[in-house]
């Protein structure tokens, strides 16, 4: 199956990829395909049921608002965030939903929108049931989706399998594991960045891929300044502070601190990038998807790293730490998995901090085998990581691991740096490793808030 760089980093909104923008999407092509039946005319009553992570925690990662949102014709790169919670105060007073803008049918809150908090479907644990009725009850269409992290769905078709739509474009440079692509550089004399810059040639042309890259950094920077702008309180119930505003201003300002750790600065400027983006997902602000919205704000963290710290950055850095950062990425996602529902954290923070430390050591000069070195050390030093969110929200522990996570893809990148790119356990190794991990996990560490933080918190 190919995979493009640009389906690895989408623009959406928050707070989850899984959660959010993998529902909206699917809630949007259910409501289409029922424009393509010609049966929304004959619709009185839609009903949605979730089910396993979906259930447990939809509630707090904005599944509901999500599938609302995406039955109306909305999509996380266009909709508007500021709009949505009036949009869904209304659907909830009326009790009737838009469907595409083009029919109000019947929906209530309670009734029709159903968060199963135990039961889950057999194939992944994020599956979601939408089905529209006719006048007289009867069935006229149901569709299965199953979200599978970062904002990738599949569906199952009419015989209970899951119909895998598969990109069968052949690709010039193909690999599946890291030890091929280090050996197609080797044997190309390339580096993974113009590898996978031949590959995405397949589907655009090397301007269109630039322009998409830097368009994609774009909308991170805003993400960043957005939420060094934005105050107050997270929305939830856990009334988390948001941090970035007055760390931004401190870090701006001569500080004692400043005074007494200098060589901190760094870091102290890491973090801000990190809490700023990760207190815009948890808001349900516009994010990338980086791979996922639950570590979105590690990419990014130590891409501005790289822009204000290091010297000689440039676009044309930039552009190779997306390349190289997607090549790691897509190892992550066809080997194991980048669902936290499916192998806890490690799927979501571990993966975002192998691709970023991957990424910085390509934008910094390293060779084929530091780059794979250093994803490997970002991957390693996050396994067994589990997803045990507070109140089912992406908050707490989610936006201080994405900062944690983003000095480890630095001093990641740092130590293979140091070295000459050989090791003893290898990147593949590492990944298999997570994907056991993740397998062997107790179901309520990936993300269901059944253990961890999220009980012994609330019962303390």
């Amino acid at each position: 199956m190919a995979i493009s760089l640009f389906d690895l980093f989408k623009v959406g909104i928050g707070p989850s990829s899984s959660h959010t923008v993998g529902p909206m999407v699917a809630a949007n092509q259910f409501a289409h395909q029922l424009q393509d039946r010609d049966l929304l005319p004959k619709v009185t009553r839609l009903k949605v049921d979730l089910y396993g992570s979906l259930g447990a925690t939809g509630k707090g990662h904005g599944t509901g608002t999500a599938v609302l949102m995406g039955l109306e014709g909305e999509l996380p790169d266009i909709i508007d965030p500021s709009l949505v919670n009036e949009r869904v105060e209304q659907i909830e007073a009326s009790s009737q939903i838009n469907v595409l803008c083009l029919q109000r049918i019947s929906m209530d809150m309670t009734a029709d929108l159903i968060y199963h908090r135990i039961d889950r479907l057999d194939f992944h644990a994020n599956g979601m049931v939408l089905v529209a009725f006719d006048a007289d009850g009867h069935i006229l269409h149901q569709a299965t989706f199953y979200s599978v992290g970062g904002g990738f769905i599949v569906e199952e078709d009419e015989h209970g399998q899951v119909a895998l739509v598969e990109d069968t474009t052949v690709l010039p440079y193909v690999f599946h594991s890291a030890e091929t692509l280090v050996k197609l550089c080797r044997d190309a004399n390339m580096s993974i960045a113009q590898i996978m810059m031949e590959n995405e040639k397949t589907w655009r042309s090397e301007d269109e891929i630039r322009l998409g890259i830097l368009s994609i950094w774009s909308v991170m920077k805003a993400c960043v300044k957005q939420g060094i702008q934005n105050e107050g309180i997270l929305p939830g119930g856990l009334k988390v502070k948001r941090r970035a505003a007055s760390l931004h201003r401190d870090l701006t300002s001569k500080t004692r601190m400043d005074m007494i750790t200098p060589s901190l600065g760094a870091m102290d400027w890491v973090n801000l990038y990190a809490l700023a983006v990760n207190e815009e997902n948890a808001a349900g602000g516009r994010v990338v998807t980086a791979p996922t919205n639950g570590a979105a704000g590690i990419i990014p963290a130590v891409l501005h790293y790289y822009w204000d710290f290091c010297p000689r950055s440039s676009e044309d850095g930039i552009v190779d730490f997306f390349l190289t950062a997607a090549a790691i990425g897509l190892l992550f996602k066809e080997n194991a998995s980048i669902s936290g529902a499916e192998v806890g954290c490690q799927g979501e923070v571990g993966s975002a901090c192998a691709m970023a430390a991957a990424g910085l050591a390509a934008a910094t000069g390293g060779t084929p085998e530091q780059i794979e070195n250093a994803a490997e050390i970002g991957m390693e030093h996050n396994l067994g990581l589990t997803c045990d969110p507070i109140g089912g929200l992406v908050q707490v522990p989610c936006i201080e691991r994405n900062a944690m996570a983003s000095m480890k893809a630095i001093n990641s990148a740092s130590m293979a740096l140091r070295g000459d790119g050989t090791h003893y356990v290898s990147l593949d190794k590492v990944i298999r490793t997570m994907h056991d991990t993740g397998r062997d996990m107790n179901d309520k560490y990936k993300e269901t808030s059944r253990g961890g933080l999220a009980v012994n918190v609330i019962e303390c």
